[in-house]
């Protein structure tokens, strides 16, 4: 059997690694009687964690959350996860936690056992991060709009738009997305009634919310998704489509376009970008006969990019 110290930390991280337990549950796993079970409850709960309990038959017991934050156990694997995420939190696209990212890290790293200490900067000496010196976050603008979605209240902002133009914006919130160093808002414009994007280092958010409203079925089922595709749109707003002679295989991994296979030979490219001819010398590059089948304006450029490469000296 478990001395008291070593089953008091048992008892707790079982409670944190599930919802409900039953009395009896606990029990077993502890190997003791139901009664030492209720004494180690009250032990924790002296120690300032807030155990919820049921009675009767089928009662047992919940760990909640109190109104301070006591000491919480982690596995090995959960303690260098938390201590490179406040390590890339300390150095990322979100303004206003980095210096509190840097204390939670040093008492962390302070009771880390030397095996996990070693990981843990193994990973921060050997690991290199590109800075994009794109545009930051403040981290309450993000806290905000994630409780306005859990919420469901409406939110009200000024909103800078692709040129630069201040507009304000009445939004149903339904998720935040984030894409490489952006943070997106997921949101059913009120005044377009449509959904939208909204780049949340633009956002400055009024107050108060507005009201609350009934949520709505998502743009699609993968809202990252539905964002992915929606930025390719606005990012990119031509679209081309080529017939091509050849398997879809065969050009995998040497376009960034989209292929889709018309029988065992041949499949059809989709490529989308700002300019006809560089979408010509991407498809030129694929080394394959190929029909153009939209837009039109795209044969002559193939045509113009032919006679250059006919008259070039070589």
């Amino acid at each position: 059997m478990l001395d008291t110290s070593a089953r008091l930390l048992r008892l707790l991280s079982l409670l944190q690694a599930r919802r409900d337990w039953s009395s009896a549950d606990l029990a077993d796993r502890l190997g003791v009687a139901p009664r030492t079970v209720r004494r180690d409850v009250e032990r924790l709960r002296s120690l300032g964690y807030p155990v919820h309990s049921t009675p009767g038959v089928a009662g047992g017991y919940r760990l909640g959350a109190g109104a301070e934050l006591p000491p919480l156990l982690l596995d090995d694997e959960e303690a260098v996860a938390v201590a490179v995420g406040l390590r890339t939190a300390a150095n990322g696209t979100v303004t206003g936690i980095e210096e509190t990212s840097l204390r939670a890290l040093a008492k962390l790293e302070q009771v880390l056992p030397a095996r996990l200490r070693h990981r843990v900067n193994a990973l921060q000496t050997h690991t290199v991060r590109i800075d994009h010196g794109g545009p930051t976050v403040d981290s309450d603008v993000l806290t905000r709009i994630t409780a306005a979605c859990r919420d469901h209240e409406q939110l009200r902002f000024d909103y800078t738009g692709h040129q630069g133009e201040p507009a304000l914006r009445r939004a149903e919130p339904h998720s935040l997305v984030s894409r490489g160093n952006r943070w997106y808002l997921v949101g059913w414009d009120a005044d377009r009634g449509d959904w939208r994007t909204y780049r949340a280092d633009r956002i400055r958010l009024r107050t108060p919310n507005g009201p609350r409203f009934t949520p709505r079925e998502p743009p699609g089922p993968d809202v990252a998704a539905w964002v992915q595709n929606r930025l390719a749109h606005e990012m990119w707003p031509m679209e081309a489509r080529f017939l091509l002679h050849g398997p879809a295989e065969r050009f995998a991994g040497r376009t960034s376009g989209t292929l889709a296979p018309v029988g065992d030979d041949r499949c059809l490219l989709t490529l989308r970008g700002d300019d006809l001819h560089l979408m010509a010398v991407v498809v030129a590059f694929l080394d394959v006969d190929f029909q153009v089948i939209e837009p039109v304006e795209l044969k002559e450029h193939l045509r113009a990019l032919g006679r250059r490469l006919l008259s070039s000296r070589i």
